[in-house]
């Protein structure tokens, strides 16, 4: 007959002592692993992306233009500022949704623009016996003057307004119906556009118009001609 083995009280003992650790082992690699915090999201500086540095640029133009309706005031400057709050708001949201630095703000390239005198004012003073420096009062004075056909808003990039509605431009250099073509280098891609209000920079385009010559997912047109047509 065949002898039944059977394990001693010590050795029972040690089976169940181990099976208790690699049990609690294996849970406190489960606890580990689940409380570990998952790794946090990186935002994009304006330096690190272009669709980052375009957006920063559009915001930063309509908070220029905001500080300059807040310091020449008219009837109509607190509509126009709501309506420009409004558009900065919607701005970072597109940051946060493109991973951006939110509400990072960056001046465009006409910067110096605004403090610069009204194209009227060089213009007058201009007439008196130089007609041969035309084209240095018009850097003087902005672009307003230039015949219809000429470049103007040389070296400026363009980006967007972030305003609704039909294709159309907003300037500090051209008054409104000023009709402007703007052609992006980088896609050969041109559209024809009516200023329609005042900004911070000599064109913005609204979001339809820049949608016409945008590059997919960028906010800034880095090498673009600016022909005043009409």
């Amino acid at each position: 007959m065949s002898r039944k083995r059977t394990l001693g009280p010590k050795k029972k003992l040690a089976l169940l002592l181990s099976a208790a650790t690699v049990a609690g082992g294996g849970a406190f690699v489960m606890a580990t692993t689940s409380n570990a915090s998952p790794p946090e999201a990186t935002t994009k500086a304006a330096a690190d992306s272009s669709v980052c540095q375009g957006l920063a640029t559009a915001l930063g133009n309509n908070e220029r233009f905001i500080e300059g309706q807040k310091a020449n005031p008219d009837a109509q400057s607190e509509a126009r500022i709501a309506n420009r709050e409004a558009v900065i708001a919607q701005i970072k949201v597109q940051q946060e949704a493109s991973g951006c630095t939110v509400g990072e703000s960056a001046q465009g390239s006409q910067a110096a623009q605004p403090e610069q005198p009204a194209p009227s004012q060089p213009a007058q003073g201009e007439q008196a016996g130089q007609g041969e420096q035309a084209g240095q009062g018009q850097q003087a004075g902005g672009d307003a003057g230039a015949a219809a056909g000429e470049q103007v808003c040389n070296g400026s990039t363009v980006t967007l307004s972030g305003e609704g509605g039909a294709p159309a431009a907003s300037s500090n250099q051209f008054p409104a119906g000023t009709k402007l073509k703007v052609t992006n280098l980088d896609n050969n891609k041109s559209t024809t556009v009516e200023v329609t209000s005042v900004s911070g920079s000599c064109v913005l385009l609204n979001n339809a118009a820049f949608e016409q010559v945008r590059e997919a997912g960028k906010f800034l047109i880095r090498r673009a001609v600016i022909e005043k047509v009409g």
